[in-house]
């Protein structure tokens, strides 16, 4: 089978990496194409997962946006008719969906952020089958226009996928390291509103760094050279791209105002406080099981994360908590070679 997946960010470099490792041990033909996007193709290289890279990221503009993703869609669609797959897979990519329907190919499609609405509603309707967490109801993606009986659902949050098959997930030694990672700000549902993290951010930093080593961690070269103005003298700011895990392992607190590395920090069982400018069913979850506090002043995020510093016993607990919780997780990857592998017609 010749199979096609479109990765774009660094998240999906981990999700469908150990997938397309077990794919290509079966035999199949595989295809990876991504876009220029900083984070996404040096990990890409740090993980040895070959990417051909057709077109760029488009910023945060809405016309950059659009002449990007115009672009990119013309250029992968001359690759993908070339290379012909049987099947194609993406976490809810716009050119690759769209690719993939005009050239009548079966769509697998992977989504966790339905309030990432603008996305969904260029991909939700194309997709042949559509894979989420069970935390996501039903109703999440059907007000996009994919029917029910097209939506599986998996037990577990994506990070599983990796946090399963890595090193041990329990906490590293304690170095009283504070990391803080920025928001998607380029991000559509983000700019779009004009919502923003900074303030709680600048508390987090001047705060946890009267006390402790605090590591901002940026998606962006912009990001980059703004934070390390902004916080120069009292955090390090990560240039480098990073292996998530590595870093969070390592930390006491984690501080996100996003939402994958926030999900592997809870599942790792660090103390982690959401600092996000939007809700999602994903962190909805995580708070509900005792893995995340939310913060949604200064104050409270002062509080919370001076408490979890301290307290070695609540450290302990929470260990605990999502040693179990993570095991309890089934194996997503599993699922994706599965839903792939499973020849049938694309629906039209």
């Amino acid at each position: 089978m010749k199979i096609w997946f479109d990765i774009l960010t660094p998240k999906q470099v981990m999700f469908f990496g150990p997938a397309v490792s077990l794919l290509r041990e079966k035999g199949h033909d595989v295809l990876c194409t991504s876009r220029d996007y900083r984070e996404a193709v040096m990990l890409a290289r740090m993980k040895r997962l070959d990417l051909e890279i057709v077109g760029r990221h488009g910023g945060a503009g809405r016309y950059e946006k659009l002449a990007a993703s115009a672009a990119r869609t013309l250029a992968l669609a001359g690759v993908l008719e070339k290379f012909a797959p049987d099947v194609a897979v993406t976490f809810s990519s716009p050119e690759g969906s769209r690719v993939a329907f005009g050239l009548g190919v079966r769509l697998i499609g992977f989504n966790d952020s339905p309030h990432s609405w603008q996305v969904a509603r260029l991909t939700v309707p194309l997709m042949d089958k559509l894979l989420c967490p069970w935390v996501i109801p039903y109703s999440a993606w059907t007000r996009f226009g994919i029917a029910r009986k097209d939506v599986t659902k998996y037990r577990a949050l994506d990070p599983a996928a990796w946090l399963k098959r890595g090193p041990s997930s329990e906490a590293g030694p304690d170095r009283k390291i504070v990391l803080v990672r920025l928001e998607e700000s380029k991000a559509s549902y983000i700019v779009d509103k004009g919502l923003t993290s900074l303030q709680l951010v600048d508390a987090a930093v001047n705060e946890f760094s009267k006390v402790t080593e605090v590591q901002v961690l940026c998606r962006y070269q912009d990001q980059i050279d703004d934070a390390k103005k902004r916080y120069a003298g009292k955090a390090k700011v990560v240039e480098d791209v990073f292996d998530g895990v590595s870093l969070i392992k390592n930390a006491s607190l984690f501080v996100g105002a996003g939402g994958t590395m926030s999900a592997e920090a809870a599942l790792l069982g660090v103390p982690t406080i959401s600092i996000a400018p939007v809700r999602y069913y994903v962190e909805d979850y995580l708070v509900s099981e005792g893995l995340v506090s939310r913060a949604r002043d200064a104050k409270a995020l002062v509080r919370a994360g001076n408490k979890m510093l301290s307290d070695e016993v609540f450290r302990q607990r929470q260990r605990e908590k999502a040693s179990r919780t993570l095991a309890a997780m089934e194996d997503p990857i599993e699922r994706i070679v599965s839903a792939i592998t499973k020849r049938q017609p694309p629906i039209r």
